[in-house]
């Protein structure tokens, strides 16, 4: 998929913050003009700095109260295509030890905010390299790779090495913790599996691309015009003729559900609700950033289940 211009960030100085536009979500506190979410810890406490709060989450998980995370994106009611950093967020950069961002264009400004405070020692993690997913032939990368349990494994080794590197002394809890963590992800491997089992092959509709992971992890086919995810994800407008041929999968009942990315939602996305909802067509709603009061692996939970009670079990 598409790692659109709408998800690279573009910085601009105003006053003393630093405003970004990009694809992620607004600090859970930049509405009120505090620093974003942050873990608490002890003052010996590793210092982390993660792009959102689902790898935030996953760091606090293996950390287990070693760690002090601060969690840059982590609202999700805000608009996911943009977001105020501000002078805090650097602050939190320059003394990081570990950095945990999700890479392939979705988050650049921590590459950008790591240059300026030239921090070059923190070991910073990149999702999407750890995954080792490259663009298929003449096609786009799909960056949301938090959707992809056997990425995140990865990324949970990858977090407990950076953070037994930081503090040696507890690098086997770190290393436990991330075992422990890896575990949990096979029911939800499991999950999909079944899914597969039971409806491999059958067709979906998205709004965009976000959890095309775990669809595709099921079995399931996208049937959604590509022209039209793509558009929804880059912030542009759909044209009529992908928006009807978009529609016309749910006025044609062609599709078992609608997965649905709450936090891009728009005219057009609604009307596709709409048109689903209108034709009995179960509609699954997720999100790119930790809805409040989940962790990363009841959240996740309750996506495949949810996908899967849309699909009849």
């Amino acid at each position: 998929m598409r790692a659109s211009s709408s998800r690279r960030l573009a910085p601009l100085i105003t006053g003393a913050s630093l405003v970004f536009l990009a694809g992620c979500g607004n600090s859970s506190d930049s509405a009120s003009g505090t620093d974003a979410s942050q873990s608490p810890a002890s003052a010996s406490a590793i210092p982390v700095v993660a792009s959102t709060n689902v790898y935030g989450d996953i760091v606090e998980q293996i950390g287990a109260g070693k760690v002090k995370v601060t969690s840059i994106i982590s609202d999700p009611d805000q608009d996911p295509h943009s977001y105020e950093a501000n002078t805090q967020n650097q602050l939190a950069l320059s003394k990081a030890k570990v950095v945990v961002e999700n890479g392939g264009g979705y988050d650049d400004f921590i590459d950008r905010m790591l240059k300026s405070t030239d921090n070059s020692s923190a070991e910073v993690i990149n999702a999407v390299k750890v995954s080792g997913k490259t663009a298929p032939a003449g096609g786009e990368l799909n960056e949301h790779v938090w959707y992809d349990f056997p990425t995140v494994g990865k990324v949970a080794d990858s977090i407990a090495a950076a953070l037994g590197k930081a503090d040696p002394d507890d690098a086997a809890t770190f290393t436990k913790n991330a075992e422990d963590f890896k575990a949990k992800l096979k029911p939800l491997e499991a999950k999909e599996a079944k899914i597969k089992t039971d409806h491999g092959g059958e067709e979906v509709a998205i709004t965009e691309p976000v959890p095309l992971y775990m669809v595709e992890a099921s079995g399931l086919k996208n049937a959604t015009p590509e022209e039209f995810s793509e558009a929804i994800e880059e912030g542009d407008d759909v044209s009529p003729r992908a928006l009807q041929e978009t529609l016309a999968l749910f006025t044609g009942k062609k599709v078992k559900a609608l997965v649905y990315n709450e936090q891009t939602s728009g005219p057009q996305t609604e009307k596709v609700e709409e048109a689903a909802k209108g034709a009995g067509i179960p509609v699954v709603a997720v999100t790119e950033t930790l809805p409040e009061g989940k962790d990363y692996l009841g959240w996740m939970t309750a996506n495949v289940d949810a996908l899967a009670s849309a699909l009849g079990k």
